[in-house]
C-alpha cells in the first residue's frame, strides 16, 4: 500500500503527493478539504492501495458467475454473438461516438482523464478510449471488444462529486477488467433496438436472424447481474463503501438526493435485502419487475455492496499484501 508524502514550507504552505494520482499539490494550512490540482479527488493521509495481479474471481459476484455459466450453457452463443459483432462492426462505435461525443484526453477533460487513469492503474487495466456525451439520461455504458470504449452522459456528470464520478468510471473499468465486454456489447445492442426508433432498423432484423429469443434473455438476464460485479470494483478503486452508496442514493432520487437523509436510505436498503431474503412475495415481485430493466434496482446495489462489506471479502481484499515477483 502506498504511503502519502507531504512536507510543509516555512510560508506556512504544504506540498501534498495525491493518493490516487500521484500530482503533488501545494496547499496551504488550514484551509479546508484540499483536492488534488489533476485529478480533483479530495486529498488526505489515507493511503491508497493498488492492485498489482488483482483476479477477477476474486471479486465477482455469485449471481454474474451463475447467470454466464447458463449463458455458456446455450449451444452456439459464442459464435452467434462474434456474427453479430462482425456485422455491426466495432468501428461503427468509434465512428459513433468520435462524431457525436467529447473524447477525454490530458488535454481535454484532464480530471476526467485523471480519474480514468487511477482506475485503471488500480485495477491492472490498460487506459480505454473515454467519451462524454450530451444525455438527458443518467447512465454511462461500455461497448466494443478488442478496443473497448467508455461513454459518461453529460447529467450523470452534472450530478455527481467527484469521488462519485470515481465510482461510475471504476464501476465501467470493472466491466474491462472482469472481461465482460463481448456479451456486454451484445447486451446493450439489444437493449437500444427494443426502443421503438430502432425496432425498424435493418439490423434489429440481422440480431433476430442470428441470436435465438433464449439467447437473447439470457444475455439481459446475465447483464444485469453483471452490474453487481462491477460495483464491486468500482469499491475496489474508491475505497469507501458510502461513495457507492451515495451514488445510489443519487441514482434513485435524482436532484432530489440532495434532501434525503443518507443514514435512513442505508437502512432502507438493508430493509429491502432483509424482506428479499425472508419474504418469497418480495423476491417473486422483485425478480419479476427487474426482469424488464437493463440494471438492478439502486437500492438492490446498495444492499449488494454492503452485504459484501459486511461479509469480509472486501477486507480480505483491501488487507491482502501484494504478491512478490517470482524468485
Amino acid at each position: 500500500m502506498e504511503s502519502q508524502e507531504s512536507f510543509t514550507g516555512g510560508d506556512n504552505r504544504e506540498s501534498v503527493r495525491c493518493r490516487y494520482c500521484g500530482q503533488l499539490n501545494q496547499t496551504r494550512a488550514g484551509g479546508g478539504q484540499a483536492r488534488c490540482g489533476r485529478c480533483r479527488l479530495s486529498l488526505s493521509d489515507t493511503p491508497h492501495k493498488k492492485f498489482a495481479e488483482l483476479d477477477k474471481h476474486d471479486y465477482v459476484h455469485p449471481a454474474d458467475s451463475r447467470a454466464l455459466a447458463a449463458l455458456r450453457t446455450i449451444p452456439g452463443i459464442d459464435s452467434a454473438l462474434k456474427k453479430l459483432l462482425a456485422v455491426t462492426g466495432e468501428s461503427a462505435i468509434r465512428v459513433i461516438f468520435m462524431a457525436s461525443a467529447v473524447k477525454v484526453t490530458p488535454e481535454q477533460c484532464p480530471d476526467l482523464h485523471a480519474k480514468l487513469q487511477v482506475a485503471c492503474t488500480t485495477l491492472g487495466v490498460d487506459m480505454p478510449d473515454l467519451f462524454v456525451q450530451q444525455s438527458p439520461i443518467v447512465n454511462a455504458f461500455t461497448g466494443g471488444v478488442e478496443k473497448p470504449v467508455i461513454v459518461l452522459h453529460s447529467s450523470l456528470l452534472e450530478r455527481l462529486t467527484d469521488e462519485e464520478v470515481l465510482a461510475v468510471v471504476a464501476h465501467e473499468v470493472g466491466h474491462i477488467h472482469a472481461e465482460h465486454v463481448l456479451y456486454l456489447t451484445a447486451a446493450r445492442l439489444i437493449e437500444a433496438l427494443a426502443g421503438a426508433a430502432l425496432a425498424a432498423a435493418p439490423i434489429a432484423a440481422i440480431v433476430t436472424q442470428l441470436l435465438t429469443g433464449t439467447m437473447r434473455a439470457a444475455l439481459l438476464a446475465w447483464a444485469r447481474r453483471a452490474e453487481l460485479s462491477c460495483d464491486r470494483a468500482a469499491l475496489l478503486v474508491t475505497q469507501d463503501p458510502h461513495v457507492i452508496g451515495r451514488t445510489m442514493m443519487k441514482l434513485c432520487g435524482g436532484t432530489f438526493a440532495s434532501k434525503v437523509d443518507y443514514e435512513q436510505f442505508l437502512a432502507q436498503a438493508r430493509d429491502f435485502q432483509k424482506n428479499y431474503d425472508e419474504k418469497a412475495l418480495d423476491r417473486f415481485w422483485a425478480d419479476i419487475i427487474s426482469s424488464g430493466m437493463t440494471h438492478p434496482f439502486p437500492v438492490w446495489r446498495v444492499s449488494e455492496i454492503l452485504k459484501w462489506v459486511d461479509s469480509g471479502e472486501y477486507k480480505r481484499l483491501m488487507d491482502e499484501e501484494p504478491q512478490s515477483a517470482a524468485a
